[in-house]
């Protein structure tokens, strides 16, 4: 009988403890039902794909944040461009927001890109901040796959054709078709001081890397280009141009014809040279280059800059084609690197009238005072 009475209060005991348990467990998931509704007003639904583990984890975690990331804690007074690094991962990236009193509590942030999903969502570039965004704000603008600032890129030797031809892949809001338009007819009310008079913007288009807002106006950005451009040709360079009986203008174009001409720049104060003897002398240009630029576009080579040309090309009927015409072309054939406008400003005094390329490959020339060792120059 006492053997039965043990067992009948082990079963209830066992039986309570279950009730206990399984209340406890529907109280925590009540609980937990209260924290995730509370959660989803706040800041939306969760990212599907979170497994039940790390659902319940961020959104306990966002419960108990107390909506930080809805508090303005940007402490930046002004607009700031924020730049994300490809391949950062969200925790470097809510780190440096708060280095940069962007948000206060980085952990809180990095736990909301987690829990919304953004986390393989945030895009690499420059985001504009401003200063009255919250930490969720910041968080929808770094996920916008075109960032407010673009990374463009303008190569040394590029034409105006070759610059407008990536324009529509850049990220840009600028019309090729009138960006050409403005660089072929530039208006004299927004041009530099310096640069009154040019009339084609060729040549002064500056290469180098650039960071441009998204939304900018074609003249602002040609604005830009041709900033760089007097930034960078200091009163040396334009004495030195002047030392050598060129104007300005005249020293871009050989310039153009000097980057276009040259495989490597070490080479170009030589060429400068030669180009600059045959200049004085009235001695015409022979320049291969100003050919493929008035052939223009080669549909079955896909490039600008026909290579070899024909004979048919260098009997093409253009006033850039220096074969045929006297002098300079009508202006610059590409847009020069400050190497090559330093090459002319500063190209050394020689004999030579003439130049060829080497038979090695190298890329390099041999240069030739006549016309007989220039036609021995050529390759076997």
């Amino acid at each position: 009988m006492a053997k039965q009475k043990k067992n009948r209060l082990q079963s209830c005991l066992l039986i309570l403890f279950m009730i206990s348990i399984i209340g406890l467990l529907g109280g925590l998931a009540w609980s937990y039902t209260v924290v995730a509704h509370d959660v989803k007003l706040i800041y939306g639904d969760p990212d599907p794909s979170l497994s039940f583990y790390k659902n319940f984890a961020y959104t306990t975690r966002l419960y108990f944040s107390e909506g930080n990331l809805l508090v303005d804690q940007n402490k930046q007074s002004d607009d700031y461009y924020f730049e994300i690094l490809p391949g950062e991962t969200v925790g470097q990236i809510a780190f440096r927001l708060k280095m940069n009193e962007l948000i206060q509590d980085s952990e809180t942030f990095n736990d909301f890109l987690i829990y919304k999903g953004y986390d393989r969502k945030v895009q690499s570039g420059y985001f504009l901040i401003k200063p009255e965004m919250n930490g969720v704000e910041i968080a929808e603008k770094i996920i916008n796959p075109i960032p407010d600032r673009v990374r463009f890129i303008i190569l040394p030797g590029w034409r105006m054709e070759e610059i407008g031809g990536i324009l529509p892949e850049s990220g840009l809001d600028i019309n090729p078709e009138e960006f050409l338009q403005l660089v072929r007819n530039p208006l004299p009310e927004w041009l530099p001081t310096e640069l009154q008079g040019v009339t084609s913007l060729e040549g002064y288009l500056f290469p180098g890397e650039y960071l441009v807002d998204r939304k900018i106006t074609t003249i602002d950005f040609l604005q830009i280009f041709l900033s760089a451009f007097l930034e960078n040709l200091n009163d040396e360079h334009l004495n030195a141009i002047k030392e050598k009986g060129l104007t300005l203008n005249q020293a871009i174009i050989i310039a153009s014809m000097v980057e276009r001409e040259a495989v490597n720049f070490d080479e170009m104060p030589m060429i400068a040279a030669v180009f600059l003897n045959r200049n004085l002398i009235g001695m015409k240009f022979d320049s291969d280059p100003t050919v493929q630029y008035a052939v223009g576009y080669n549909i079955s080579q896909a490039t600008w800059w026909t290579n070899p040309l024909s004979l048919n090309d260098l009997q093409f009927d253009s006033p850039f084609n220096t074969y045929l015409y006297n002098g300079l072309p009508p202006h610059a054939i590409c847009n020069p690197s400050l190497n090559a406008i330093k090459a002319v400003a500063f190209a050394p005094e020689t004999p030579y009238y003439y130049f060829r390329a080497k038979c090695d490959g190298s890329g390099y020339h041999n240069f030739a005072e006549t016309y007989e060792e220039h036609l021995g120059n050529g390759c076997p």
